[in-house]
């Protein structure tokens, strides 16, 4: 079992699926997966927002979601966004973990694999 770590850049669902596919698919395979949030992706974090969406030919987001989580997967918003987006910890989902670069960065200094999207 490895370390994957995932940078999703944005709230848009090209930067979305990508890292949920690619996180799911990790996690199923056994690896500890974190998916790090930066500020820009803050608006697909509100409740409810990733459950709803959606994508012509692609996974159910809601399934992937929540077969990441069962699996263990980990969330983390950098925590510039809130600031930056105007919100609390409590306007976001609840299994989002809110932390800084410098934690981000200690928690995949061992990752065999990043991706960024």
């Amino acid at each position: 079992m490895g370390k994957v770590a995932l940078i999703c850049n944005g709230s848009e669902k090209s930067n979305i699926y990508p890292a949920f596919v690619l996180a799911s698919s990790a996690v199923a395979s056994g690896d500890d997966v974190l998916i790090f949030f930066t500020p820009e992706a803050v608006p697909a974090l509100k409740p409810g927002i990733l459950e709803g969406m959606t994508g012509k030919g692609m996974p159910d987001m809601k399934d992937l979601l929540e077969g990441f989580m069962a699996l263990g997967g980990r969330m983390m918003l950098c925590e510039l966004g809130l600031e930056a987006h105007d919100v609390t910890a409590e306007g976001l989902r609840d299994d989002i973990n809110i932390g800084g670069a410098t934690t981000f960065m200690a928690e995949i200094q061992d990752a065999k694999t990043t991706f960024s999207f």
